[in-house]
């Protein structure tokens, strides 16, 4: 007892140096707050690596100050490290917040954006509040961070809200310790803070509107197309159960048939258009607020435009004050699609708006908040009861991946579409927000800046570059343009397996099966239907689906027609059979192109089973052209109804040399009898899904068999969908397998970035030894 009492009674004093998200999600308030609690004095403040803390009491209140420091962090917050050192005793007499310092080695980490809070939110739509319907509230557990900020440590001179100076009532809740608002840098009113305004289609104010959010609901009403600002860049807005509004949109935009996202009020909203189990609930009311892919409950109400020949909608939830108020002008659904001509990126600046949406929008819903980093909505899905990212961005960028060991720092460049950044930092990697499909000037200088700003928020310089091994992709011309810096060319399916890998925290071998559309092989062709055993640094390819040749090259992954009519020829010869569907190609046409396979004019080999799924799509009389990358394998896979049934199509699995080859003739064939006899694409789609999961499991078990390795990753675009993986997952599992998704970052390339970081990682990292 008097040893503990000497404890109670002893003062002591600690450094503890914490990093992680603890700039900008009210760290230091929440420390303050629990340092009055336990009767600590000292001070705390935010440094460029995180937030430092001297703490100073009696031994038995700083424990229960550590104890707290560590288990009650804000919601927004992630601790990754957290150090405690003694101290000399300094007399303190109380607890206090200092202004930033900074520190050597910036590792401090910036939040993402993050939805609009329950707090804000009550104050938003109170009459008697001083920020009532005031479109920028926000607090230290809510608001705009990544795409405002300009450099760390994490201060308001550091973001654009720079451009704004605090009024005394704002000032005095930011120096507020009981304030939810101290030191929120984002903090503003109406009288000192950002404010919106109506242009007219040309551009110019609308100067006689009082009320610019109910004068664009009243727009929005009456069928016209708003550019709406928000966190990360404008949406396009139509009233969703307009449809002549939805078919203007389309028209203006150029984008026939690829689904729009949607935009509700709240929960009970979005059941009335979907369905939603507890997962996709969890994932959508997340505090990123993604746009989630949920299944359409029947008679839904809204525009059949919406999301044609197609049976989900992507759905999100409002994620700003602005969002809210408009949504609670009695809209069941708002369209709220990417403000951007096809190919660019999203418009993001105020003067750019009128210029490059110029024909498209009848109004601009602007405000005078600066955003520094554009950022797209994230996309996600539930699939295997657990979130899969399909992209990633808002909300979740600039969230770290943690390695499993520390590294060189590489900048990896992603791959030509849905292209994203990777940038390392010791056991750390970080990706860029989705930047887009690499086809232009516009797409590219996007990538320019993207990576000149994720090193700057880090304040790392690369050691090395990692790219595609494809000489042609805009993101090698970049990496080759850097020249002063060493470069590491990566093969794009190793880079799929690393990436599966190193989001599962796994730094071991593993059969990869990675299936997409296309990527340049270590051969020549055109890889994409692989089986790969590799880790790291290394892979064999030890598999893959048979080549087909894809007649008129790029012409094919646009008409999936040509893919049927070439997997036709690969299982019949010359001697094709007809089908009773149209295909769309005159007999002419047709000659031409069995004539190029024959004498392989322009008909590139590929072994990609995105191809495949176009072939079949096309067979089965589900889509002869494509307007989106991927179309046909979607309303391939969403012909399928409920119930899995269990008949399969059988490909031929040969040796050839050290490969195992699954030839697809026997399908292709088993298609056709299907399609002569009647049956419709609901009956083809089951019947090949179900071979392929059962071809992928064979594969794997002979695999096994050679090398020991029970372990299955399985990545690329293909893996997407939802019925294949879930299936695969299902028979692998049960047949003994270790089986890796990914959670993190998408399976598509917008996830490639990370594996062609940990790959280059390594190797550089070896060969500097």
């Amino acid at each position: 007892m008097r040893r503990r009492l000497k404890g109670f009674c002893g003062l002591q004093r600690k450094r503890i140096e914490i990093e992680g998200i603890v700039q900008g999600v009210g760290f230091r308030p929440f420390v303050y707050q629990i340092a009055r609690l336990h009767g600590v004095r000292g001070w705390v403040c935010n440094d460029s690596r995180g937030v430092m803390i001297e703490a100073e009491g009696a031994s038995l209140s700083l424990d229960s100050f550590l104890s707290d420091l560590r288990d009650k962090i804000p919601p927004l917050a992630e601790i990754t490290r957290f150090d405690v050192t003694d101290c000399p005793l300094q007399g303190d007499k109380q607890f206090v917040i200092r202004g930033s310092v900074e520190a050597a080695g910036k590792t401090a980490r910036i939040t993402p954006d993050t939805h609009v809070c329950e707090a804000c939110l009550g104050e938003l739509f109170d009459p008697a509040d001083r920020r009532y319907r005031y479109p920028f509230i926000n607090c230290t557990h809510c608001g705009p961070r990544f795409s405002i900020v300009t450099g760390i440590p994490y201060d308001r001179d550091k973001s654009t809200m720079v451009d704004f100076a605090m009024c005394d009532a704002c000032r005095e809740e930011y120096e507020d310790p009981s304030s939810r608002r101290f030191h929120a840098q984002p903090n503003a009113c109406p009288d000192c803070g950002p404010q919106v305004r109506l242009l007219s289609a040309q551009g110019q104010p609308l100067l006689e509107i009082d009320d610019p959010v109910a004068a664009t609901a009243e727009l929005l009403r009456q069928g016209r197309i708003v550019a709406i600002k928000g966190l990360g860049g404008f949406h396009l807005a139509v009233d969703a159960g307009h449809s002549e509004a939805v078919a203007e949109l389309r028209r203006r935009k150029a984008r026939d048939e690829k689904p729009f996202a949607l935009m509700v009020r709240d929960l009970e909203a979005a059941r009335a258009l979907v369905r939603i189990d507890a997962a996709e609930q969890a994932l959508l009311t997340s505090t990123a607020r993604p746009i989630v892919l949920l299944d359409q409950v029947p008679e839904h109400g809204l525009s059949p435009l919406v999301a044609p020949r197609n049976r989900s909608f992507g759905v999100m939830l409002p994620y700003t004050p602005l969002h809210h108020l408009l949504l609670h002008e009695n809209f069941r659904a708002l369209v709220m699609t990417s403000a951007n001509i096809s190919d660019e990126p999203i418009v993001y600046r105020n003067d750019d708006a009128p210029q490059r949406l110029c024909g498209i929008a009848d109004a601009y819903l602007v405000h005078d908040r600066r955003i520094h980093t554009r950022t797209d909505d994230s996309i996600a899905r539930v699939l295997a009861d657990r979130p899969m990212m399909l992209r990633r961005s808002r909300g979740y960028v600039p969230r770290a991946v943690s390695l499993s060991s520390p590294r060189p720092a590489v900048l990896a460049l992603g791959a030509e579409l849905k292209n994203t950044l990777c940038l390392t930092q010791g056991d750390r990697a970080f990706l860029s927000q989705h930047i887009g499909d690499l086809k232009n000037h516009e797409v590219y200088r996007a990538l320019e800046q993207s990576a000149a700003h994720l090193e700057e928020i880090l304040a790392t310089r690369p050691a090395v570059l990692a790219h595609d091994l494809h000489p042609d992709y805009l993101s090698t011309h970049y990496a080759q343009a850097r020249d002063e810096l060493p470069r590491v060319a990566v093969q794009h399916h190793h880079a799929h397996l690393a990436s599966c890998l190193a989001d599962n925290g796994v730094d071991a071998p593993a059969i990869g099966v990675i299936f997409d559309g296309i990527g340049l092989g270590l051969d020549g062709t055109i890889w994409g239907g692989e089986f790969l055993v590799g880790d790291f640094e290394n892979f064999r390819r030890a598999g893959h689906l048979a080549c087909l040749p894809m007649p008129g090259g790029d012409a094919a992954t646009r008409e999936p027609r040509r893919m049927a009519l070439s997997a036709l020829l690969h299982a019949y010869g010359e001697d094709i059979p007809q089908l009773s569907h149209d295909d769309g190609f005159t007999d002419q046409e047709r000659r031409l192109l069995q004539q190029m396979v024959a004498r392989k004019l322009n008909s590139p080999l590929t072994s990609s089973c995105g191809r495949l799924f176009d072939a079949v799509a096309a067979l089965a009389g589900v889509r002869q052209v494509v307007s989106y990358e991927g179309q046909a394998a979607l309303e391939l896979e969403q012909a399928i109804e409920r119930g899995d049934g269990a008949a399969a199509y059988r490909f031929e699995i040969r040796n050839d040399g050290d490969l195992l080859v699954c030839d697809p003739a026997p399908l292709i064939r088993q298609v056709v009898e299907d399609v002569r006899a009647g049956h419709g694409p609901a009956w083809i789609s089951i019947r090949f899904h179900n071979g392929l999961a059962q071809v992928i499991t064979e594969v794997c078990r002979r695999i096994r068999l050679q090398t020991g390795l029970e372990r299955v990753v399985l990545s690329g675009g293909v893996f997407q969908n939802r019925i294949l993986t879930e299936k695969t997952n299902r028979i692998l599992t049960e047949g003994g397998f270790d089986v890796l998704l990914h959670r993190q970052v998408p399976p598509n390339d917008g996830g490639l970035a990370l594996g062609q970081a940990v790959i280059a990682g390594r190797r550089f990292g070896k060969k500097s030894t």
